[in-house]
């Protein structure tokens, strides 16, 4: 049997090429609109101290940068029918002219090589991987999302777009199926499914859902890894809303049992 020598691993190094910055999945029809144009991003380091060094990945348009997509309310192509659009008035917590807008420039001036599994997967294969860190994964091909949450040591996923036409129910077996209400929660819950919800502080929780442990404990999405939506012995997970524009969500308080802190 042959073993891999220095001088061997250094030629593999060679052949594959330096890390980049990122690398890109899948260019081609969204579907949840399938007349727009998508890309699916992988970006490889990251300075967001709540989800730790995971891989993040985005979902954009190609056709029009992140902002201007949010202000026309042409990011349904991204986002389908997440109630939490800017442009509905909603609480999405993502500065969607900060890293989204960053990672469409980079990908328009061609920042991003095309991801090929032979040359690239190793950045991937010892890594967690946040799926849509802006985008819901549910705009993507189920199985660029599925390779995705397979390929690395584990994943984070939540999907807005359960009630979507085009929603492929397959999302359910890897992604958090996000919830507006302990109502919505409960039903999915009864399916099998399992939620993460926003809530307002002090709105209570079910038993079989815990506060996030960023907030409860300070721990990192790296370590914690509980919103990966595979793992279905796992209790739900409840966020207090949170990002500037917290102020514009609002939910009702249906259940008495445990509050948020």
């Amino acid at each position: 049997m042959k073993t891999l020598t220095g001088k061997n691993l250094q030629k593999l190094k060679t052949l594959r090429g330096p890390k980049p910055r990122g690398l890109v999945l899948y260019v081609g029809p969204s579907m949840l609109e399938p007349g727009a144009t998508i890309a699916v991003i992988a970006t490889l380091e990251t300075s967001n101290v709540k989800t730790g060094d995971m891989v993040q990945v985005w979902i954009i348009r190609v056709d029009i940068n992140p902002v201007a997509a949010s202000n026309a309310g042409m990011d349904t192509a991204i986002c389908g029918t997440c109630p939490h659009r800017h442009v509905t008035g909603g609480a999405c917590y993502v500065n969607i002219g900060q890293a989204p807008h960053a990672v469409y420039k980079a990908f328009i001036a061609g920042k991003y090589p095309e991801y090929d599994a032979e040359k690239h997967e190793h950045f991937l294969r010892d890594r967690r991987i946040r799926l849509g860190a802006y985008g819901d994964p549910a705009a993507a091909p189920f199985e660029i999302m599925e390779y995705l949450a397979n390929v690395g040591t584990g994943h984070t996923g939540y999907t807005h777009q359960t009630r979507h036409a085009n929603f492929d129910p397959r999302f359910i077996d890897i992604c958090m199926v996000s919830a507006d209400s302990p109502k919505q929660a409960a039903q999915w819950h009864e399916k099998g499914a399992r939620t993460f919800r926003v809530a307002m502080e002090g709105d209570a929780m079910f038993d079989n859902e815990i506060e996030c442990l960023s907030d409860s404990m300070g721990a990192q999405c790296i370590t914690c890894g509980l919103c990966d939506g595979s793992k279905r012995d796992a209790k739900n997970i409840v966020i207090t809303v949170h990002g500037s524009r917290q102020s514009k969500f609002k939910t009702a308080t249906l259940i008495d049992t445990v509050e948020v802190a």
